[in-house]
């Protein structure tokens, strides 16, 4: 492993954006698709571009991969693409060309079709979609909020034709099971829940298993009073009709935001017999194994008691499922004991502000006092779910130990020094297709991290975790990525936030990059010692994926980009190269991040927390202030903007990503925002 280093890299251009893909080899081809839903065909020996294909989409956010239908009699293969905009596309392989027999010459507009009356609204596809026999199935990604919004349908295609074959609507409809869990009408026109995360097929029991996400909203549910059908769940339908075969619910009446996020089909054992089964991650770091016939839980589940609300109208489920193995992945809850103490600075700021939270325990909701909950909205788990070894009967899975912290406020509230949160009109056109909740959550994003962006709670902040199949409980369990800085102050491994996957070899090597600290580990799979490191100079916040080359040569390849969904924490790379790297023996070597990378950086972004300090933050005066009070603060509170450090490419991402989620502007107030932002909130700026 020594010997392990950089045999090509493939550079797009691009800076301090999230690259999430994981690249797809078939042959001799390499197939990547950018964030902004560029597909690229490379030589995967040398990163030599084959083809480019622009599919000029209006909207982009990120897209995590492309699928491979591999053609039936008489059809050849083709690339399968699902934009973050709505749209399926089918490109020749060898030539990037659309597929002219597919839908409309190649492309089918999924948005026109399931999204209609709702053209601000997000509507399009994060993961890539599931293949069985000649049908293509998609789960949607979908708004947080508010409640009325574009339905929550799995969609099955016709490969060759592009025809619809069937749908199944993740909130029930009137005459269909489940459609009483959501209350007198909660349904008619609600907005999913969605299904952006990896869909799974069993060939041979012809079932497709999908991650059904949180309702919309995600904090506020006075207005569907019930457990929410089939939101926070995995349903297993008919891979062949749709039909609804099982399903299992992680999360009843969720106010937190915490999805099921992701499928992956496994062996266990149950009574000493091997038993086919389903494995499902939740944001609260929840592993589920579920028998993958009946949807019966392997290992138990203990249903927990949780906290109430005190929103006006609001009735949380009076308890959650917990599985009675694995335990939980990571953190569920918090008390004064367990403030960090990493540096005598950081104890002395999270101690006060711990003070400002309120906290009673797992699934506390957000209140109308300062809140704070764990696993934050990132989790826990997210998006990169679980690797599987079918040898050791291991199933790997990474998580992060992060707070979020918020405050439910009525519509129109006024906040010190903020202006009332309510809709604006220069938004009438968008907000004319959307319902203000009656309560928001005034500060959706913010962290519990301390004044240099470092969680404030006690490590670990990420972990690494093997969990036996065999016999649900934790095989071994380990720190996931450190900071460098802190450890030469003499602090231990703690573990940083984490997105993306993991990758286990037969071998019994696991490749994981996901963590904070711009590293790429390989792990031994039946221990947990870690055997290599390698630096990104970036964030590979993405899954590995390994290949032999037509040169005999096994390469490692990992997509590397910005921080994405996790600005909000500590970081220190300025910039970061959207790049793909592969890896292979006797490359050029590429050493761990050093330590002056992250000493007293202030090229991080921090959103810092948001009780007193952020409710009294004021933005600088300057041309384009008014558009970013205006236009930011209905979803944004002001001190979760004062708080953030990024460059001009950062900060044209992040608004790029208001504009993707529904906001009205246009290209000059975008330019105008985005130029206020970056002279304002740099990361040369001294932390206030």
């Amino acid at each position: 492993m020594h010997r392990l280093g950089v045999a090509w890299v493939y550079n797009t251009g691009q800076v301090d954006r999230a690259f999430q893909d994981k690249p797809l080899v078939v042959g001799n081809r390499m197939f990547i698709i950018l964030a902004d839903e560029h597909v690229i065909a490379l030589n995967p020996d040398s990163g030599r571009v084959l083809w480019k294909y622009n599919p000029h989409e209006k909207r982009t956010r990120v897209s995590r991969g492309l699928s491979w239908w591999p053609g039936a009699k008489g059809v050849p293969a083709r690339l399968v693409v699902a934009t973050a905009d709505g749209h399926v596309i089918e490109l020749d392989p060898a030539t990037g060309k659309p597929v002219a027999g597919f839908a409309d010459d190649g492309v089918l507009n999924l948005r026109a079709i399931e999204a209609p009356g709702w053209p601000y609204a997000p509507f399009g596809f994060t993961s890539p979609p599931a293949i069985y026999k000649c049908l293509i199935i998609l789960g949607p990604s979908l708004q947080e909020g508010p409640s009325r919004g574009p339905p929550g349908l799995i969609t099955a295609v016709n490969a060759i034709t592009g025809r619809i074959v069937w749908r199944f609507h993740t909130t029930p409809q009137p005459g269909q099971p489940g459609n009483s869990t959501w209350g007198p009408n909660g349904w008619k026109d609600r907005s999913g829940p969605s299904a952006w995360g990896n869909i799974t097929v069993d060939p041979k029991l012809g079932l497709a298993f999908v991650p059904v996400a949180n309702p919309a909203d995600s904090y506020y549910g006075a207005d569907r009073p019930g457990t929410d059908l089939y939101a926070n769940s995995v349903v297993a339908l008919d891979a062949a009709t749709g039909t609804l075969r099982w399903y299992f619910q992680f999360v009843h009446h969720d106010l937190w935001d915490t999805d099921t996020v992701s499928t992956a089909l496994v062996e266990a054992w149950q009574g000493g017999r091997e038993v086919p089964a389903v494995a499902v991650l939740t944001k609260s770091a929840l592993l589920f194994m579920l028998n993958r016939r009946t949807g019966k839980p392997i290992f138990g589940i203990r249903q927990q008691p949780v906290a109430q609300s005190d929103v006006p109208g609001e009735h949380p489920w009076p308890t959650e499922p917990y599985p009675i193995e694995p335990p939980p992945l990571a953190r569920q809850s918090v008390t004064p004991a367990d403030v960090s103490t990493v540096t005598p600075a950081s104890e002395a700021y999270c101690s006060k502000q711990f003070a400002k939270y309120h906290n009673e325990g797992p699934y506390s909701p957000f209140q109308l006092q300062p809140s704070l909950h764990f696993p934050s909205t990132v989790g826990g788990g997210n998006w990169g779910g679980t690797s599987y070894d079918p040898g050791l009967n291991y199933i790997y899975v990474n998580t992060s130990d992060l707070g979020s912290i918020g405050r439910m406020v009525k519509a129109g509230t006024k906040i010190k020094r903020r202006p009332g949160f309510k809709p604006n009109p220069s938004f009438e056109r968008m907000l004319r297709h959307m319902q203000i909740m009656p309560y928001l959550n005034a500060d959706v994003g913010a962290r519990f991290v301390d004044q240099n962006g470092y969680p404030c709670q006690q490590p670990p902040w990420g972990l690494l975790s093997a969990v036996s199949t065999r016999t649900g409980r934790i095989a071994w369990q380990v720190r996931l990525g450190d900071y460098p800085g802190l450890a030469k102050r003499g602090v231990p491994p703690t573990g940083t936030a984490n997105l993306g996957g993991s990758l286990v070899t037969g071998s019994g090597v696991l490749f994981i990059g996901a963590t904070l600290d711009g590293d790429f580990r390989a792990f031994d799979a039946r221990t947990g010692k870690i055997l290599w490191t390698a630096g990104l100079d970036g964030y590979g916040e993405s899954f590995p994926v390994t290949y032999v080359g037509r040169n005999g040569r096994q390469y490692v390849v990992i997509a590397v980009g910005s921080a994405g969904l996790l600005r909000g924490v500590h970081h220190s790379v300025s910039n970061p190269p959207v790049r793909l790297v592969a890896f292979a023996l006797g490359g050029v070597p590429a050493p761990p991040t050093p330590p002056a990378a992250s000493i007293g950086s202030t090229s991080h972004a921090t959103v810092g927390p948001a009780g007193q300090r952020a409710s009294s933050a004021s933005l600088p005066p300057g041309h384009g202030r008014s558009l970013v009070q205006t236009h930011c603060t209905i979803c944004h509170g002001i001190g979760n903007i004062t708080r953030s450090r990024f460059s001009t490419a950062g900060w044209a991402a992040t608004v790029r990503t208001m504009v993707d989620r529904g906001a009205p502007l246009n290209k000059r107030q975008i330019a105008v925002i985005v130029k206020y932002l970056a002279h304002n909130f740099h990361p040369a700026q001294a932390r206030q």
